[in-house]
């Protein structure tokens, strides 16, 4: 019994070996392609901006509509600050978008009168503006590169002062609609965070403007012609898929 046993051993032992080298080799398995990511621009966004403006206002006098000069021109600059929320849709590396902005202003100039030099200064002054835009950009991964276009708002005070004394003589007040376009470049820092920068001309047409004693009676009758340029920095936080990963 105990032969039979050691030449069972051995016959296994030596049949070990053999049964392995018939087995199939491990077939190679080709390892997974890197996977790539790829931000993406598509999502509701909210921020804060904030930078720098100028007002560029000329104005005739026009009263009883009828034009008897131009009493000069000045430049009304100072900061912004303000917010913007939107939302951008992302199609292959184009990106398109809806935006609405609001800022508080301090845009502020004056001209001595040219009509009247030496007794009356014109001043203008913007105390807000609004921008409401469509959007589309061009997308290197996290970096965005976009023109925008649409309406704008302007919430002016224009005011003339006799020069000797500072004392005022008339003032208006009014929102005014016109036109706007721009264009910038953001970059997407972190998965929901972008940062960028800015540039806004606003067209704001001609308008003409009643400007009022402190009493309440008519003082001048003013045709105001308005463009404005905005440089800002902005700073977004979005929602949505902000990577995809692509193959």
């Amino acid at each position: 019994m105990k032969k039979f046993l050691l030449a069972t051993v051995a016959l296994i032992a030596f049949a070990a070996p053999a049964a392995a080298a018939d087995l199939a080799a491990r077939p190679y398995t080709k390892a997974p392609p890197m996977i790539a990511a790829v931000y993406d621009w598509s999502g509701f966004y909210i921020g804060a901006n904030g930078g720098w403006g100028s007002s560029h206002n000329c104005w005739d006098q026009v009263p009883g509509g009828i034009f008897i000069g131009s009493d000069g021109c000045h430049d009304a600059t100072g900061g912004v600050a303000g917010g913007q929320i939107g939302y951008r849709w992302q199609a292959g590396t184009w990106v398109f978008g809806l935006e609405a902005q609001g800022d508080w202003a301090d845009l502020k100039g004056s001209n001595n009168s040219a009509i009247f030099p030496g007794l009356f200064t014109n001043q203008s002054k913007i105390d807000a503006f609004g921008l409401f835009t469509g959007q589309i950009g061009y997308a290197v991964n996290n970096v965005l590169l976009y023109a925008k276009g649409g309406a704008a708002l302007t919430d002016n005070r224009f005011s003339t002062y006799f020069t000797p004394t500072g004392v005022l003589a008339g003032r208006a007040s009014d929102t005014r609609w016109g036109g706007t376009i721009g264009a910038g470049i953001e970059v997407g820092f972190a998965p929901n965070w972008t940062a960028g920068i800015e540039y806004d001309h606003l067209f704001m047409q001609d308008k003409t403007y009643n400007l009022t004693t402190p009493t309440g009676a008519l003082f001048s009758s003013i045709r105001d012609r308005q463009d404005v340029d905005l440089v800002t920095v902005r700073v977004n936080y979005k929602w949505g898929g902000p990577v995809v990963a692509r193959y």
